[in-house]
């Protein structure tokens, strides 16, 4: 689960593998599944500021329009806030949830840094998020959680008698289970091709098991696990330690096929993983 390797399988696509990955997103929007959503006026949404120890990060809020729902923090892949996660915010508020979808690159300026992942494997791109990356420590990781699980549960739109889920994509994955270990409102974790969930270094993401609460999903891409395939398994035991229930699978897809506008987008293995998400963040 690596990010520079899972990156290269990306960027060693050809240019028109690029383009389709731009046209992708336009034609999955075209999709009944995405044009309705939120388009007859039943979800409510905007961009939000929202208060953490280093300032205010803004971020999308998403919800139905009418009643209380359950929270679900929603962390972007390592390209950031963008058109893409507001539609698939959308999309999971459409299920019944209240969904903030946050720039966690907010300290290095408001969102989007990048129009897309594919602008994020060109050399300026890449240029464009390192010094964003750099700046999210594990410390500042937790610290960002905790004023956003705050800022969700302050909410009228959020049923605040029923536990927060949370969602990451790529390097959000990371940040979902973390975010996890550093509040016990999370009670299910979604990692939809996590990056760098697994190392032997002591803050190491996947450790954070070990303190939450949370039920978790972890959909891994086959080139991720063909690279680490000992991760699925040092996943499943931190959960069986820690009493966690856990879905573990290597999804037939390659790394980043969840996301609208990735090149590897792979749309029948996306829907099956977007289910799965569902059923997990509808038992909080």
């Amino acid at each position: 689960m690596c990010d520079d390797h899972s990156v290269a399988d990306m960027q060693g696509l050809s240019r028109r593998g690029f383009a389709l990955g731009v046209a992708g997103f336009g034609a999955a929007l075209a999709d009944p599944v995405w044009a309705a959503v939120g388009g007859d006026g039943s979800l409510a949404e905007a961009m939000v500021s929202v208060p953490t120890a280093d300032g205010h990060a803004d971020a999308f809020f998403v919800h139905p329009a009418k009643g209380r729902h359950p929270g679900v923090l929603l962390w972007p892949d390592i390209a950031g806030l963008r058109e893409t996660y507001k539609a698939m915010a959308r999309r999971l508020a459409a299920q019944g949830f209240a969904v903030l979808a946050v720039n966690h690159y907010y300290r290095n300026g408001t969102a989007p840094l990048l129009s897309g992942l594919v602008e994020w494997m060109t050399p300026e791109g890449s240029a464009k998020i390192k010094p964003a990356l750099a700046a999210l420590i594990p410390a500042a990781a937790v610290s960002d959680a905790h004023g956003y699980v705050a800022w969700l549960d302050a909410q009228a739109a959020v049923d605040q008698a029923r536990g927060l889920g949370t969602v990451g994509y790529c390097a959000g994955g990371a940040l979902a289970v973390r975010a996890a270990g550093a509040s016990r409102r999370i009670r299910a974790v979604v990692s939809l091709h996590g990056a760098a969930l697994v190392s032997p270094a002591a803050d190491a993401p996947y450790r954070a098991i070990a303190g939450s609460d949370a039920a978790f999903l972890f959909a891994i891409g086959r080139n991720d696990d063909a690279r680490s395939p000992g991760d699925k398994d040092a996943l499943r035991a931190a959960c069986a330690a820690a009493g966690r229930p856990a879905e573990i699978e290597v999804y037939p897809a390659d790394h980043g096929w969840c996301t609208l506008d990735a090149p590897s987008y792979d749309k029948v293995q996306a829907d099956r993983a977007f289910g799965r998400e569902v059923a997990v963040l509808q038992k909080v």
